[in-house]
């Protein structure tokens, strides 16, 4: 089994991976002051969930988007089954031809998701990713990558929203009923909920636009799975591309 490990700002998705299938996905929560003892215990405590024994794990691989918590993960890793985790960055074959002004700046998880992409859909394509923020990627005909956006994440611009308007209440991300809201909470849900799907539908086309062509649209993260139905652009949606990703370059490196 393959232990795959995506940490991102505010979570980390860890899956294991046994001959192209997924046979658990679990979450942790990111923080950056944790020991390598403490993430251990955290990794330890979650294979026990799903009853998968430490022998069971025969290679790791990390990509991370927090520098503080990639050392702590790999050591956590070698502590609990001994073995030396792969990492998503310089000297990983990933086989994606990165066009950027500096291709080193590229987040690991971007890299993960469009190996993923790549794998089961056409280029032209784009490559949405709602985590804590929501990233945008263009991958070109030939499959290169060549650009694409960051945005505010929904959980980002539902608390700067709350914490810095005293009269507005929190409230739960559920699916709006109408674009104009007849209350604070649904004013609140319409502009952040169907205002991010409008985004994706208006980036989407400016993308397209300058592309000079139609693409293919591929989303997961978390929050994705409620907004894409309020989307108009048909989008792909694959709750598990990163571990897909992550697995494929594993064994990528690994033969």
């Amino acid at each position: 089994m393959i232990l795959t490990i995506d940490v991102g700002n505010s979570n980390i998705v860890i899956g294991g991976v046994r001959d192209d299938k997924i046979v658990f996905e679990g979450r942790l929560r990111t923080e950056t002051t944790k020991t390598s003892d403490q993430y251990c215990m955290d990794l330890k405590s979650l294979l026990d969930i799903y009853k998968i024994q430490t022998e069971q794990i025969e290679g790791a691989i990390i990509a991370s988007v927090v520098p503080q918590v990639l050392n702590s993960m790999q050591t956590a890793v070698k502590k609990l089954t001994g073995l030396n985790s792969l990492v998503v960055g310089p000297g990983l074959k990933t086989g994606l031809n990165i066009r950027l002004e500096n291709p080193s700046q590229t987040g690991a998880d971007l890299v993960v998701g469009c190996v993923a992409a790549l794998r089961e859909h056409k280029p032209p394509m784009i490559v949405i990713d709602m985590g804590t923020a929501t990233t945008m990627v263009v991958l070109d005909e030939t499959g290169a990558l060549i650009g694409g956006c960051i945005c505010p994440g929904v959980k980002i611009s539902m608390d700067a929203l709350t914490e810095r308007t005293a009269l507005l209440p929190g409230l739960q991300l559920d699916q709006p009923k109408k674009a104009i809201g007849r209350n604070t909470i649904d004013c609140m849900r319409s502009g952040i909920m169907l205002g991010t799907a409008c985004m994706l539908d208006g980036m989407i086309e400016k993308m397209e636009q300058e592309l000079g062509q139609k693409t293919t649209v591929v989303a997961t993260g978390g929050i994705a799975k409620f907004v894409l139905p309020m989307c108009q652009t048909p989008i792909h949606y694959d709750k598990d591309l990163l571990i897909k990703g992550l697995a494929a370059l594993y064994r990528d490196n690994k033969r």
